[in-house]
């Protein structure tokens, strides 16, 4: 009997090293969604991710529209947009998880993934945006985000291959042929 405890001990360890060694480094984060949930970042494994950080009232705010446009189009093919608010450029998020949601949703027919609000740079960043920017990733680079809405593509494998400046329009023609370049690496 205790060799078969010992042995199913064992097995379970394992079971949990080799599964938590399947999650790429990228999605092994949990982050609160826009309504206060946990979710892993593992369960997009296997999906092109864009990551972006967003505002409320900045000037690249109608962006939203584009990126709802991106999640609609690509959605069906694998892809998952995730929306991340910030308050760090000029306090252009002030507002609540539940005032931010509302602003999406009502101006922008968001409906892709958003998630609680967060600091992208400095000590009290998310854990997350930490590993994203200390990456060097073609065409930005590592280091801080610069400004709302800079953008990172993630592959199927949870690898981060791309990072896009702010001004990155989520719909040209260059950004969407990264996207589809991804989705179509199996």
């Amino acid at each position: 009997m205790k060799s078969f405890v010992l042995s199913l001990a064992v097995a379970l360890v394992t079971c949990c090293v080799v599964n938590a060694q399947d999650v790429p480094p990228a999605l092994n984060f949990t982050v609160k969604t826009i309504d206060g949930k946990d979710k892993s970042l593992s369960d997009y494994k296997d999906k092109v991710i864009v990551v972006v950080n967003t505002a409320s009232r900045c000037g690249m705010t109608p962006q939203y529209s584009k990126l709802q446009s991106l999640h609609k189009k690509f959605g069906d093919q694998g892809l998952a947009v995730l929306g991340f608010p910030c308050n760090q450029f000029g306090g252009q998020e002030p507002g609540s998880e539940k005032d931010i949601m509302a602003f999406c949703s009502d101006n922008y027919g968001v409906e892709f993934d958003m998630f609680s609000k967060v600091n992208v740079n400095g000590d009290d960043a998310n854990d997350f945006f930490k590993h994203l920017t200390s990456l060097d990733t073609n065409p930005k680079g590592s280091g801080k985000v610069s400004w709302n809405f800079e953008k990172f593509l993630i592959d199927r494998n949870g690898n981060v291959i791309g990072r896009f400046g702010s001004r990155t329009d989520p719909m040209g023609k260059d950004f969407v042929a990264e996207v589809e370049k991804a989705l179509n690496d199996k």
